[in-house]
């Protein structure tokens, strides 16, 4: 019988700000159940990244719980977890001297040695894009904006993660790398949406319109409206 859990559960998280009383996370709570495209909006400083980065278990919280699959992450379920749930910054980091490096840079981790690079899958996925597979030669050095990010994309798709968290991944980019990107997390989404979810940090409120259904809003750290329709309540 399948698992009715969300794939993440957040559970009244909050983070304080450094030497002061003030919070950067207040008492926030969200369900991210499989099938789920969630729109995080609010004003610049409202704790959108924090958020994010706090689902990702990139950055400490002081207070709540965060649950995967309905069962608490810690010990040896830390590696399971960052491997299933990714966080994508819209400058990201790329290992490797070329893209094809950078590609292959993940299954060098214990946690995906069990799994193979396939050149043929990312040959395909840049196919669908109007790209040639000589952008595996390119040195990373050398990459656009819009070239980093759809590698970055790649980067983390080709390991069939169960959640994405996107960080406002497009915002730097042109229209074109813009819907490559879109195109490459759809693509992902639709291959298995009864398992998958993800959250999408954007300012674009059409992007966010085309991309996700749901929507949390932040303010200062908090939750400031229920978690509604993105196309009916569009800011």
């Amino acid at each position: 019988m399948p698992d009715a859990s969300p794939l993440i559960e957040a559970r009244k998280l909050r983070r304080r700000q450094p030497e002061s009383d003030g919070w950067l996370l207040h008492g926030v709570s969200l369900a991210l159940p499989a099938g789920t495209r969630l729109a995080v909006a609010g004003p610049s400083g409202a704790g959108k990244t924090l958020l994010l980065r706090a689902l990702a278990m990139l950055d400490p919280i002081e207070d709540g719980e965060l649950l995967f699959r309905g069962a608490p992450i810690a010990g040896n379920r830390v590696p399971m977890f960052r491997s299933q749930v990714i966080y994508l910054h819209q400058r990201p980091a790329l290992i490797g001297d070329s893209v094809e490096a950078a590609l292959r840079w993940p299954y060098r981790l214990k946690v995906h040695r069990e799994s193979e690079y396939n050149e043929d899958r990312i040959r395909a996925w840049l196919a669908s894009l109007g790209r040639t597979d000589a952008l595996l030669r390119n040195a990373t050095a050398d990459l656009s904006g819009g070239e980093r990010q759809i590698v970055a994309m790649l980067r983390a798709i080709q390991l069939e993660p169960s959640v994405l968290l996107l960080d406002e991944p497009t915002a730097a980019l042109d229209a074109q790398a813009a819907e490559s990107v879109e195109q490459l997390v759809t693509q992902w989404f639709d291959r298995a949406r009864e398992e998958r979810a993800y959250c999408w940090v954007s300012h674009d409120q059409d992007q966010a319109a085309r991309m996700t259904d749901r929507r949390l809003r932040l303010a200062a750290g908090r939750m400031a409206e229920p978690d509604r329709e993105a196309h009916e309540h569009a800011e």
